[in-house]
């Protein structure tokens, strides 16, 4: 069966609170509604594996640190998430093949021992807050942001990591490119309405599951809800009336 089978495990909620007692009080609020949950890089630095742990309660979790270093630390990185049990972790796929491929090898290494399934690697293309503008102050001569994302998952294919992270207005083109099998996971997803925040390039729902997306990664529409179970609900039967209107 594939992680992203159902519905509820197509939404990652992000855990993105400042302590690990608002991290618990939020798992429990949330238990049994999404399939994943996301431990970032604020969370990860207040509470380290206990941070895993809390999340692992209930839930396949998704370690989103955005690992990018020499292959030799990212592969003892990697190695020491999953001797802790996540399910999914990020690099920046700029880190370059051979970091990938140490990477994806330091995995498979720590996991056969206790025969259990590594975890999906996935590669981070340009962040969802990037424009084309922003590409260009950082030096891209090109400056088109589809264009890049193109060759982070070129490089991502050739190094065999399992998928990416993209906004929702790449994902049509990456599924076309890389197939049914590459795993797209989609940050920036906003209800109707609700604000793009610090994002640049967002959708909703229904709209990145539509262009092809695998997982949707939620934070502030649920974390700020005043009932955040009810939201995340909310965003799962919008993904089951995508994924039923994709069948028909």
């Amino acid at each position: 069966m594939s992680e992203f089978e159902f519905a509820r495990d197509r939404l990652a909620v992000a855990l993105d609170v400042e302590s690990l007692d608002q991290a618990e009080a939020l798992v429990e609020v949330l238990a049994g509604v999404p399939g994943w949950l996301k431990v970032g890089g604020e969370l990860f630095t207040v509470a380290g594996p206990a941070a895993i742990a809390v999340a692992g309660k209930c839930a396949k979790v998704f370690l989103d640190t955005k690992l990018h270093d020499i292959p030799n630390t990212v592969a003892r990185t990697v190695g020491a998430a999953t001797r802790h049990g996540v399910s999914m972790l990020t690099l920046h796929t700029s880190g370059g093949g051979d970091m990938l491929r140490a990477a994806r090898a330091a995995a498979e290494d720590t996991a056969a021992p206790g025969d259990r399934p590594r975890p999906l690697l996935l590669g981070v293309t340009v962040l969802t807050s990037l424009s084309s503008d922003a590409l260009r102050e950082m030096g891209f001569a090109a400056g088109v942001v589809a264009d890049q994302v193109m060759r982070m998952v070129d490089l991502a294919l050739e190094s065999g990591i399992d998928g990416v992270v993209a906004s929702p207005h790449e994902a049509a083109a990456i599924r076309s490119r890389a197939g049914a099998e590459f795993r797209i996971v989609t940050p920036g997803i906003r209800p109707e309405g609700w604000p793009a925040d610090d994002q640049a390039r967002t959708a909703t729902a229904a709209g990145a599951i539509a262009a092809g997306s695998d997982l949707l990664v939620v934070g502030r529409p649920v974390l700020q809800a005043l009932d955040p179970s009810g939201a995340a609900r909310l965003l799962i039967g919008e993904i089951e009336r995508a994924c039923g209107a994709e069948e028909t």
